[in-house]
């Protein structure tokens, strides 16, 4: 195992640096201080052949291209405080009416227009695991930022092992109650590329869906999968799913094994071209289940590596959407004097 710090850039006066992970089977995590970016995953085939397997920039500058900036796809970004929507902006807590940013008219998605994935974090790197390497990255929110109450201690750790298990642990501490709950927007292709997601084969230990109304938001009813076409208990192909809904996925999946203290293995994922697969553990109650139906195609890595509608895939393991808003919903909250806790591992395999 190995850990290296690089000059990245810099915003507004404050250095950002590129750490990289690197474990003894070939497989290299590119982290960012900038938004905890996940900006590159390089990972080996059953032919030797690594591979980039996830969207993200070369340079600091990628990340403020008016091309990427306009599209927003939050590549591989920490996203809080609350990640996807809240409805109209708006929640009441412990009585109070609370409005944070509208920046998806007239929702508030992804914690607002200055979320985690734009703030530059403290970041060391910890190397005292011989057979693992860590990023510690941490940053205090101050009280109302974006509108949410309480100043919130969040510290996210990365740690790849020599098992090509990328680990990303949060916690959080709130000096007030607030809604919180904290994900990576990493995407993945598992082929290297050399062909979009759809061809992939996926598997998802959910029997329910979050029901969502036209603008994606959620009010805590679940839809039973058993029967559908969107039912992923059993493995299909992305591509089965999209020609028979006529779109991609965005969907909310709620695990069989809920909100859990030690990750729990949900999703399975491979690609036959790609001659790669990736397991998904997580303490999560479910995920967003993105496949880029909205990425443009205009994005590329600075070396040419095509971006674009259903390029890349995301597995945004996290609390509730809209958590905030669903009546009697308390793991919406990090209450006050409590501490979050979360825990998401990607495997890779080959």
């Amino acid at each position: 195992m190995r850990s290296e710090k690089n000059y990245f850039g810099a915003i507004d006066g404050q250095d950002v640096h590129l750490f990289s992970l690197v474990n003894s089977n070939g497989v290299t995590v590119k982290i960012s201080n900038y938004g905890g970016t996940i900006t590159s995953i390089l990972v080996p085939n059953t032919s030797g052949n690594v591979e980039e397997i996830s969207c993200g920039f070369n340079s600091l500058e990628g990340y403020f291209s008016e091309l990427y900036k306009e599209n927003n796809p939050y590549f591989g970004g920490i996203v809080g405080r609350y990640c996807s929507l809240i409805e109209n902006a708006t929640f009441n807590l412990n009585g109070n009416i609370y409005n944070v940013s509208k920046n998806a008219e007239p929702h508030n998605l992804h914690g607002g227009t200055q979320g985690f994935n734009v703030k530059v974090w403290d970041a060391v790197l910890d190397a005292s695991n011989p057979s693992a390497a860590s990023l510690i990255l941490s940053r205090k929110s101050p009280h109302m930022e974006e509108g949410f109450p309480g100043e919130v201690d969040v510290k996210v750790t990365y740690t790849l092992d020599d098992s090509n298990a990328l680990t990303i642990n949060y916690q959080a501490t709130s000096s007030e109650d607030t809604p919180l709950t904290l994900t990576n927007h990493a995407y993945f292709n598992l082929s290297g590329f050399k062909e979009d997601i759809q061809e992939h084969f996926i598997s998802v230990a959910a029997s329910n869906k979050m029901e969502m109304d036209e603008s994606c938001i959620v009010n805590g009813t679940q839809i039973a999968l058993e029967g559908s076409i969107e039912d992923l208990r059993k493995g299909q192909h992305i591509k089965t799913v999209h020609d028979a809904i006529n779109d991609g996925f965005e969907h909310y999946y709620v695990f069989d094994k809920q909100l859990t203290e030690s990750p729990q293995k949900v999703i399975e994922i491979k690609s036959e071209l790609g001659q790669r697969a990736m397991e998904v553990h997580t303490t999560e109650p479910g995920m967003l289940f993105y496949t880029g139906k909205y990425t443009s195609n205009d994005l590329k890595r600075e070396d040419g590596l095509q971006y674009g509608k259903f390029r890349g895939l995301c597995f945004e393991t996290q609390r509730f959407p809209n958590g905030p808003n669903i009546e009697g919903y308390e793991d919406a909250i990090l209450r006050k004097d409590e501490t979050f806790e979360s825990t998401t591992i990607f495997k890779f395999k080959w």
